[in-house]
């Protein structure tokens, strides 16, 4: 094994979620999640991007309907962070918050950096005038013409990862879905680089904005709380990833950093989505479309020819005899 310098898996199983007992809407503890990952020694954003283009696959395959990818990155997030002068022990709690953007109003998020997290107001309203961009390549250009970005060294080594990120998905046909959104951020602090994650109309939470998401008039209103998560929407991301150089040495107890990317897809989220799209043509199996009527000395042979060629059809039947003197 220690001749091994690259790996790519794929894996579908059941996992656990670690989380306070208030678990919220679409967010199980026990579920299934398919899983891609690419270790070890390549070109720089070479997984990445094939890594976009593994999304773009499956849900396009999936006929999910329209969906985004958005992406950004933690060290262009980090060096937007201190720029706009946030103190670098609040750095991870500041994007914690920023995290919240897709499901909060700003208002609401500036209230728990300033009131919450003690940040000042007008280094809240700097960060505001950063994470309210999101786009495509005319971003990464207008960020890499920002002058204070260029600065500063953790945005500098991002634009240029995300630059060559633009150029090799484009290659592989895979920019069609993607959006390069600021606001992105990722709750876990394992990230190091590229951040992603995948919305549908059907997925956003109701609170999202419209910048950031694909609408939908035909959004269907959840109002009891504990309906089973595959009738709802707006059950958030359903999937989502990045890189994370440094977590397998971590674990593995080892000095030398090993390069790792990956994506986890939502089984039952997306479950979820595919079974509200076809709901209009299902029918369930207890439904019953058509009643087959006899009426006078109509043969059981006869009732059952008829019955017989409209399940053949898919229609489901139920038998009535009515005896008529």
């Amino acid at each position: 094994m220690d001749n091994i310098t690259s790996v790519k898996r794929y894996h579908l199983a059941k996992v656990y979620r670690r989380d306070q007992p208030a678990v919220h809407k679409g967010r199980m503890r026990e579920f299934f999640q398919c899983d891609f990952d690419i270790a070890g020694d390549y070109d720089p954003m070479i997984p990445d991007a094939e890594i976009i283009r593994i999304i773009n696959e499956v849900f396009t395959q999936l006929e999910i309907g329209e969906f985004t990818i958005k992406i950004n990155h933690r060290k262009i997030l980090d060096g937007v962070f201190e720029v706009c002068g946030v103190p670098s022990e609040k750095t991870r709690s500041i994007s914690s918050a920023v995290d919240k953007l897709d499901k909060s109003p700003w208002e609401q998020v500036k209230q728990e950096m300033v009131e919450t997290k003690g940040l000042d107001e007008a280094v809240a309203e700097r960060i505001h005038s950063y994470v309210q961009l999101n786009g495509g390549r005319d971003l990464l250009e207008k960020l890499k013409a920002d002058t204070n970005l260029q600065e500063n060294d953790s945005c500098r080594q991002g634009l240029s990862d995300m630059t060559l990120l633009f150029n090799y998905i484009e290659a592989l046909n895979a920019s069609k879905n993607v959006s390069f959104d600021l606001s992105l951020a990722r709750g876990l602090d394992y990230y190091t680089g590229l951040i992603f994650e995948v919305i549908t109309s059907a997925s956003a939470p109701p609170t999202a904005t419209p910048s950031t998401v694909i609408t939908t008039s035909k959004k269907k209103e959840v109002e009891n709380p504990d309906d089973d998560v595959s009738e709802s929407v707006g059950v958030g991301s359903i999937c989502g990833g990045g890189r994370y150089d440094d977590l397998v040495g971590r674990f593995a107890g080892e000095s030398r950093q090993i390069p790792c990317v990956g994506m986890s897809v939502g089984i039952e989220r997306v479950f979820a989505i595919l079974k509200a799209k076809h709901a209009e043509n299902t029918v369930r199996a207890s439904d019953t479309q058509v009643f087959v009527m006899a009426m006078g000395n109509v043969s059981l042979e006869a009732r059952l020819s008829i019955m017989t060629e409209l399940w053949d059809a898919g229609i489901s039947v139920c038998s009535v005899i009515l005896e008529c003197g």
